[in-house]
């Protein structure tokens, strides 16, 4: 949920209702600010007002990047976009070529880019795959077609296809 606080936006990543005692509840919230990134904690009383930003999401294209954007296309309206690399945030490490993804939008200003759960993504270097390994503790580094770096188990080999969380950036399945 994406909340208007203070006059800046905020995205809410964890509540909790706490009574404590025989005193009044509260709300402990933590959140992002939008603009900054920066985390903080808040308390919300049961007499605070909090106003719920009205957001617009639109599914859009990723198509590709020039070193200082990122440029996405709009699949209704097949109108461009591009975004820097600050607002999109870790999310630049699963950005793949014609990968869609929703874009939200406030006031008609892109604001954040949610991920689907998992991504498919092409293992382009690591160490070469062991014969008879099978499911284990052991884990080695390979480096995606994006750059980035995800601990795989030891039978996966270059060239092959698997699936990475994008919430932590750890290995799933074979894809």
């Amino acid at each position: 949920m994406i909340i208007k606080f203070n006059n800046e936006l905020y995205s809410i990543f964890k509540t909790e209702h706490r009574t404590p005692g025989n005193l009044r509840g509260f709300v402990q919230a933590k959140m992002r600010r939008l603009a900054s990134g920066s985390m903080t904690e808040h308390r919300f009383s049961s007499e605070d007002k909090v106003e719920r930003a009205i957001m617009d999401e639109h599914e859009m294209e990723y198509l590709y990047d020039d070193g200082e954007a990122y440029h996405f296309m709009n699949i209704e309206t097949y109108e461009q976009i591009h975004l820097n690399a600050d607002l999109l945030g870790d999310a630049v490490n699963y950005l793949i070529p014609q990968f869609k993804v929703t874009v939200v939008f406030h006031e008609g200003r892109p604001i954040s880019v949610e991920l689907p759960p998992s991504v498919e993504m092409k293992v382009m270097e690591t160490e070469p795959s062991l014969k008879g390994a099978t499911v284990s503790n052991v884990t080695k580094p390979a480096k995606m077609e994006t750059g980035l770096v995800v601990q795989v188990p030891p039978f996966i080999g270059e060239g092959e296809k698997i699936r990475v969380s994008t919430s932590d950036g750890s290995y799933l399945e074979r894809a």
